[in-house]
Parts: C-alpha cells; sequence; structure tokens
C-alpha cells in the first residue's frame, strides 16, 4: 500500500491524490499561511479557556470534570488543572471496555494525583446489542466511525448529566486536536447541541430493537425542567499546543503512568477498536486512524518515525488478529459476529441540525477568525 512520504496519508484516504514524488494533496496545500491562520485561531480559544476556567473557580463543590479514559491525553490534562491551575477536579469513567493498561493507567493517575474518581458501570448486555447491531449496520464511514459516534455521545452524555445534576460548570476532554471529527466540534461543543438536541440517534429508535429504557441512556436535555444551566464541554488540546510525543514522556516523567508503552495509544485505547480497524482495513483497504495522525504529522504533533513503524505493526497484528489484535477474534465472539456480518448498509448524517451549525458558525469561540479564512479555504 502507498502512502505518503511526508505523513504516511494511505493513497486509499479520500482526498490524498499522491503525486509523482509520493506527496499527498494535503501535505502540498500544507502552506505556511494556513499555520498562521491556525495560530490565530488556536489563541483565540486559548483566551476563552483561560476565561472560562477562571469563570468556573469555586462556584460549587468541584470547578471542573474530566472525563478520564486513562489514555495519556485524559492523564495530563488532569495533573495540568489540578497542579497548574489549581483546580477542583472530579474525574469520571465510564466502565464500558476499558482494558487493563488503561485501568491501570486511571488507577495510578487518580492515586497520585488525588482526585476524586467517579465511575460509572452500565450495563454490559445493552453494549453487546448495540455494538453487534452498529457493526452488522455500519454507515458509509465505517466501522471506527459508527461506533464511535453512537459509543462517544453516550459517555460524553454520562459526562454532561453528572456536571449537570452537581452544577460543574466546565467539563474538559482530552480530546487531542483531530478528534473528534471536526463537524461533531472543534474545541467546544456547540451550545444548542447541548441545550436543545435530543442525542439519540435516530437510526436506533428507527430499527426497533432498542427499548425506551435503552434510548434513554442518551443525551437529552429536554428532560431539565426549563431554565436548567448546562455546562459547557471543551478538549482543551484544541486550544493549547499539543505535542503528542511530549505528552507521552510527560506522564511516565511524572510517575501518572508506569511506561511509555503504558502511554502510546496503541495499547491503551479501548479493545474493541481492534474491532473496528479490522472491519474498516477490510471494507476501506487503510486504517481508518491513520488520517487523523496523518493530520498532526503534518503539524508537527506526532512523530513521523514512530508511526511508520507502529502504524505498520498495528495493521499488521489487527489483521491476523495476533498480539493486541487477539482482542478482534475476542470481541467477534462476545458479539457473535462473523466476516460477513461486518456490512456497511447506511448512509453518513450530519451529527447536528442545521440550526445548530448556523448558530455555532455566529457564537463559536474564535468564529470571526473561522470565517475570515473560509474563502481561502474554498468554503
Amino acid at each position: 500500500m502507498k502512502a505518503c512520504r511526508l505523513c504516511l496519508l494511505p493513497e486509499q484516504a479520500p482526498g490524498a491524490d499522491l503525486d509523482a514524488n509520493g506527496v499527498c494533496r494535503f501535505c502540498r496545500e500544507h502552506a505556511p499561511v494556513s499555520g498562521e491562520a491556525a495560530e490565530a485561531l488556536r489563541r483565540a480559544r486559548e483566551a476563552d479557556l483561560e476565561r472560562a476556567i477562571e469563570a468556573c473557580r469555586g462556584r460549587g463543590e468541584y470547578d471542573c470534570l474530566v472525563p478520564l479514559s486513562g489514555g495519556k491525553d485524559s492523564v495530563a490534562l488532569i495533573h495540568k488543572l489540578k497542579v497548574e491551575y489549581g483546580l477542583r477536579v472530579l474525574a469520571h469513567t465510564t466502565d464500558i471496555d476499558i482494558g487493563e493498561v488503561a485501568w491501570a493507567n486511571i488507577r495510578r493517575a487518580v492515586d497520585r494525583l488525588d482526585v476524586e474518581h467517579l465511575v460509572y458501570r452500565p450495563q454490559a448486555e445493552f453494549y453487546r446489542r448495540l455494538f453487534r447491531w452498529l457493526m452488522m449496520n455500519q454507515e458509509a464511514r465505517g466501522a471506527v466511525h459508527t461506533i464511535s459516534y453512537v459509543y462517544a455521545p453516550l459517555f460524553e452524555g454520562n459526562a454532561l448529566r453528572v456536571a449537570t445534576d452537581k452544577g460543574i460548570p466546565l467539563v474538559l476532554a482530552g480530546y487531542s486536536p483531530g478528534q473528534p471529527v471536526p463537524e461533531r466540534m472543534e474545541y467546544e461543543f456547540p451550545r444548542l447541541a447541548i441545550s436543545e438536541v435530543d442525542w439519540t440517534p435516530p437510526e436506533l429508535a428507527a430499527s426497533g430493537e432498542f427499548d425506551a429504557a435503552d434510548l434513554a441512556r442518551f443525551w437529552n436535555p429536554r428532560r431539565y425542567p426549563p431554565g436548567t444551566v448546562f455546562p459547557r464541554y471543551l478538549a482543551p488540546y484544541h486550544a493549547w499546543r499539543y505535542d503528542q510525543e511530549a505528552i507521552m514522556k510527560k506522564v511516565v516523567e511524572l510517575g501518572l503512568i508506569s511506561s511509555t508503552k503504558n502511554a502510546s495509544p496503541v495499547f491503551s485505547n479501548y479493545p474493541i477498536n481492534w474491532l473496528l480497524m479490522y472491519s474498516d482495513l477490510r471494507n476501506f483497504g487503510y486504517n481508518p486512524y491513520t488520517p487523523e495522525f496523518s493530520a498532526l504529522i503534518r503539524e508537527g504533533k506526532a512523530n513521523l518515525r514512530y508511526w511508520r513503524v507502529m502504524a505498520k505493526v498495528v495493521d499488521f497484528i489487527t489483521l491476523n488478529k495476533v498480539y493486541l489484535g487477539r482482542h478482534v477474534a475476542q470481541h467477534m465472539r462476545w458479539l457473535n459476529l462473523r466476516d460477513e456480518d461486518l456490512k456497511i448498509t447506511r448512509p453518513s448524517r450530519r451529527d447536528w441540525p442545521d440550526f445548530v451549525y448556523e448558530d455555532w458558525a455566529q457564537a463559536a469561540p474564535g468564529a470571526e477568525l473561522i470565517a475570515a479564512a473560509a474563502p481561502s479555504a474554498g468554503r
């Protein structure tokens, strides 16, 4: 499989368009002027984040809630918020499909940082039925997108519920740049998405496979009385300068994660991701996480040499179901799936209604910078 020699983007990825020199379109178009615009937007978001952090102090029992997955980014985020900013942090974990490495990281970080930690463990049977249905009815962007953007709204909604009920003004998530997809959120979840939109996926409601109790697991602000104040949900790494390798080293040096291996997203991610990668590798011919890491490499936020080797290793063990790739077989047994069940059957849909995007185009921090850059970006 050919890939961009500068950022490793596979030629099969949409828009890659490798030239005769083996360079993708995104690298060819990655000009300094776009970097200047991105830096101006980052600074605007950073200023907004600093104001939000100052405004949250002392408003309740906790200043902020941080979803803690056990990965390097959420661990480093809690450290920075507590130690550098002096915030009262509540760590929150939704305990579904968290692997052994991530749990070891969670326990160690919570102990070392001495933060309060709330764990919510929903019924696993619901998730088994959910994952099975979704894997057999994937949307056009494949398994990673299909599962992630139903699974993530569940634990994001859990965090919103806890923050709303406890009067916590900020949810601060350890999403790295490029996570989640920009149409869902960049730096902040759109305000109307939190305050006015029922997050229940319409395809689940229409399937007839999930009852009212199942569907009620998704965030729906209409369950709260009028006048309820909802928290902001921000991704600080979209505002701060981000260096993946530096964060991996820092959490190990601080003793928050025991080793560089445990800090790697390859080892600390959700085990079901191996099945999702397997499905997408079979259906699309490339790893669905590669575009995300390619973007980080292109922007100098991830190590090219590390991912040049690791990407090949990940694809090999995934397709051959060996080492960490054994999770592919384990999850297929758990979900009672065969290769032929891993099907794309549905078109893609936008995450939010049009009115959310229309409002957010005006209200998002740095919206004026985004609007000014739109003509040059071909929007």
